[in-house]
Parts: C-alpha cells; sequence; structure tokens
C-alpha cells in the first residue's frame, strides 16, 4: 500500500478524528485532493492519485473509480424570498461507475451503476444505470460490450508507447508532404 492509499485509508475510515484530520491535510498538501464522503465503500479506486479532486459524496458505492481532476459535491443555493436552502445535499455514485479526468458531479443526485461520466462532463441531474454521461446532463445508452476508460485488466504500457510511435510517425510524414 503506497502513501496515498494510506492517507485516503485514514481519512476515510479512521474513528480518531486526530488521525482523520491530519491524513486529510496531508491528502490536501501533498495531492491537491480532498475525500469527505459520507459513506465511501473500501474498494473505490483512485487513478493517478486523485490529483486535484474535491470528492464530497453522500455515498460512493463499490467498484467505484474516480480519475484526476474530478469535482463532486453541492449545488445547493440560498432562496432569499424563502429564507431556506435549496437544493441540499451531495451525490450518490452507484457501483461500478468510472468518473473520467475533469467531470464534476454536483447536487442531490444519483448516478446509476455500470456508467461512465465521461472526461470534462457537468451532470446536476440524475443519470440513469448503464449510461454514459457527457457535456452537460446528456447521457445516452452505454455498449455492454465496451469497457470506457477503465477495466482491470489494463493494457500492457508497451503497446501504448508503440500506438503513440505510430502516430507521431503518420504525423511527420503529413507534416513533410505539407
Amino acid at each position: 500500500m503506497n502513501m496515498f492509499e494510506k492517507l485516503v485509508k485514514i481519512n476515510c475510515y479512521s474513528k480518531n478524528k486526530i488521525f482523520k484530520k491530519a491524513a486529510a491535510d496531508l491528502l490536501e498538501k501533498l495531492y491537491c485532493c480532498e475525500i469527505n464522503c459520507t459513506e465511501i465503500d473500501k474498494s473505490v479506486l483512485f487513478a493517478h492519485h486523485a490529483r486535484g479532486c474535491t470528492i464530497v459524496a453522500s455515498k460512493i458505492c463499490e467498484n467505484v473509480v474516480i480519475f484526476q481532476n474530478v469535482s463532486i459535491g453541492s449545488n445547493m443555493k440560498f432562496n432569499k424570498a424563502g429564507g431556506e436552502w435549496e437544493n441540499v445535499g451531495n451525490p450518490i455514485i452507484s457501483k461500478n461507475v468510472i468518473i473520467a479526468d475533469g467531470a464534476k458531479i454536483l447536487g442531490p443526485v444519483i448516478i446509476g451503476e455500470n456508467s461512465v461520466v465521461a472526461a470534462g462532463a457537468i451532470i446536476t441531474k440524475n443519470m440513469p444505470a448503464n449510461s454514459i454521461a457527457y457535456g452537460v446532463n446528456q447521457f445516452k445508452p452505454k455498449d455492454a460490450n465496451y469497457d470506457l476508460v477503465y477495466n482491470s485488466n489494463m493494457i500492457d504500457p508497451e503497446k501504448i508507447i508503440e500506438a503513440n510511435n505510430q502516430l507521431i510517425a503518420g504525423f511527420i510524414r503529413k507534416q513533410s508532404i505539407i
């Protein structure tokens, strides 16, 4: 278990308030990351040490994967005429959800299980299970034949380097023609 994982474990599950506070402070200082959830399953994975993430959720269920620069939190507003807060509460992230780079999930919303929130998406409404959320509150059915962004059987890094080298070679060929 690396330092980030140890700090998350203390921050999210310790009963000792002093240890929790110290771990939270270190997560913010070392990783620019805040994790403050009412309930979070121990199987939740944070890619890239959750760099730049602010995670304030009601509940994050099992097997969720969260990438860097993700914001999960409130979207409440104060009604001056009525003298009350509205839209109170934080998101619930159902099981097997993947939240890609830079996504924002705000307010008392539920993200349905087996869904993907695409990079840069802004979600302020409930999203059904087995969906891909993208843009601003847009979603479409997820193709059950594909895992997007993450699969526990990740690609060999050498294959990514090979694909990148082929892309660079094609780019150089096109540049020399111009």
